[in-house]
């Protein structure tokens, strides 16, 4: 009975094993961003021609010398309002250059000029407008972007295109101010892409972060016509893809220093 007993009382070890549980864990599959766009390998683009600068350092130099003598014929024809179909035609004589226009449908629009598809951005401005407003602007009529700046003494020694910022007006109201940079990477991509467009619009594939969901990155390509009227006045005149403009350009640009 005592050992029973004393069995009884024995305190006894119990040991509790943990429970194994396993815990399901479930991958939840996210649609993959929209890449941005398409980078070229390499960028071909060539730098262009030193000659075609030096023709138009003596076009400059030979129209101050021909600026005191008297008119005798203007050399430009604007269309006038309530004219007869033949006497609407704008005749210009500049230098023609390649135009794209290109951006972020809801982002600001920049202007490239380059002296040829393939080759490197000359000119390189950032727009104070959407691409999209810009494009319906230009899908209800013709356009007309003045890029003004103040006219100061330092600034005699460079030319007006070389300004770095203007105030902007589109179709006489003011929208903000134009930027002149530099191409950055994306540009130069984007004119490597377009490398074999001479004319023409069109939309590339762009990033989901910058334009919501369906990024859109449009361009639109033309010929304009380079005229330089004076140290503080020249004007792009974007050409038809015919060469005739019965009712004026669809898109003028002016640069003015006032």
């Amino acid at each position: 009975m005592e050992e029973s007993r004393s069995a009884s009382n024995t305190p006894q070890s119990v040991y509790y094993s943990p429970r194994s549980s396993t815990a399901s864990t479930r991958t939840v599959a996210t649609p993959p961003t929209p890449p941005p766009l398409p980078t070229p390998s390499k960028i071909s683009l060539v730098q262009p021609s030193q000659k075609k600068k030096h023709k138009i350092k003596f076009i400059r130099a030979v129209r101050s010398v021909f600026r005191s003598f008297p008119i005798l014929a203007p050399s430009c024809k604007f269309p006038t309002p309530g004219g007869d179909g033949p006497h609407r035609a704008v005749n210009l004589s500049g230098t023609k250059v390649c135009g794209t226009l290109f951006g972020y449908r809801k982002g600001r629009v920049s202007l490239s000029l380059q002296e040829n598809p393939r080759c490197l951005p000359s000119f390189v401005v950032e727009l104070s407008m959407q691409t999209g407003v810009l494009q319906r602007e230009m899908a209800a009529g013709m356009v007309r972007i003045a890029l003004e700046c103040e006219r100061r003494p330092e600034k005699d020694k460079i030319t007006i295109m070389e300004e770095p910022l203007w105030t902007m007006f589109c179709n006489g109201k003011k929208v903000g101010y134009a930027v002149k940079r530099e191409a950055t990477e994306e540009d130069l991509h984007v004119m490597e892409l377009l490398k074999a467009v001479s004319m023409g619009a069109g939309v590339l594939l762009g990033r989901s972060d910058v334009d919501g969901g369906d990024g859109e990155f449009s361009y639109m390509r033309a010929h304009f016509e380079h005229v330089v009227g004076s140290k503080d006045s020249e004007t792009l005149y974007m050409l038809s893809p015919d060469g005739v403009n019965n009712c004026g350009p669809e898109l003028t640009i002016f640069f003015v220093r006032i």
